[in-house]
């Protein structure tokens, strides 16, 4: 005979037991629904090669178990403590570091030069002409200061079609502006480079080529003078290879305003030498403007890329 202890340490033992069947029950249909869905359905299986003969024995078939409610909050509670795969989003595409550049362009010179005095560089002591008044075309009679704003506005189209935002001293001859003036609208932008297009001229009909112009150190230009010579050097290479100019090379200048008032990157491209008829006919046709423009702009380009 039991006691009644005893009756109720095997009500305790079974009640105990059956939750733990029902926990695993539980804890094994949520694991296969989840493995399930994490790996799609199964396979069928393949056929057998050998059909089974008539003469086997049937197979018994095993008394079907009763499906076993699962309780939803169990469900939930078991769901909460399974961690999804940890995936991480791709990364958002960045920005081509072109894309927010500034380039201030200068066509040099101006209609009329003004001749006023200003400090070579601030706090300066020498002075120079604030604007000369440029050369112009022994062939066409072109004025230095139209065959450089010809080309800007060129540049500028180059640029802003490959994203660079440009601003532009002037976009007109009947202007004066002087050359510490323009520097001062490059740093005023923060641009990342300041172009200044210039032509030449020479005593001798027979000079013809390109150089470019970068600052060379001084009081003022110390800070820039890194960055300008390797914009300076892309700038020109590419300029000789869209052009097919004479190459006069890179050359640095300590006396020119326009660098010693300037706090960007700037350079100085001379495109050509008005005083050589050859040179002066190309600098007027819309063809070469073109090839310096798109020289100018790869150059730049690689410049910005560069930094």
């Amino acid at each position: 005979m039991y006691s009644e202890g005893d009756r109720a340490s095997t009500k305790r033992i079974v009640v105990t037991f059956s939750a733990i069947a029902l926990g695993t029950i539980v804890l094994g249909a949520v694991a296969s629904a989840w493995l399930g869905a994490a790996l799609g359905p199964e396979p069928a299986p393949e056929q057998a090669a050998v059909e089974e003969t008539a003469t086997a024995e049937p197979t018994s078939t095993p008394e079907t178990t009763p499906a076993t409610e699962v309780p939803a909050a169990a469900v939930a509670s078991i769901a909460a403590t399974m961690v999804a795969p940890d995936v991480k989003p791709e990364p958002a595409p960045q920005a081509p570091k072109t894309s927010s550049a500034v380039v201030v362009i200068d066509a040099g010179h101006q209609k009329k030069g003004d001749s006023s005095l200003e400090p070579v560089g601030p706090g300066a002591t020498e002075k120079k002409p604030k604007v000369a008044g440029g050369t112009r075309g022994t062939a066409t009679g072109n004025p230095e200061g139209e065959i450089t704003l010809e080309v800007a506005k060129r540049l500028r189209e180059e640029l802003e079609a490959r994203g660079v935002t440009v601003i532009m001293v002037r976009t007109k001859q009947d202007v004066n502006i002087a050359n510490s003036k323009r520097a001062k609208i490059a740093n005023d932008a923060d641009a990342d480079l300041f172009i200044r297009l210039h032509c030449d001229g020479a005593g001798s009909s027979s000079t013809h080529g390109l150089s470019t112009l970068i600052p060379g150190k001084n009081e003022w230009t110390g800070p820039i003078v890194a960055d300008s010579k390797v914009a300076g050097h892309y700038v020109h290479d590419a300029v000789i290879k869209s052009t097919g100019a004479n190459d006069r090379g890179v050359k640095s200048r300590t006396d020119l305003a326009g660098f010693n008032w300037s706090k960007v990157p700037t350079i100085l491209v001379e495109m050509g030498f008005m005083t050589n008829a050859t040179e002066d006919r190309k600098l007027a046709s819309a063809e070469y403007q073109k090839k310096l423009a798109v020289g100018m702009a790869n150059g730049t380009m690689r410049y910005l890329e560069s930094q």
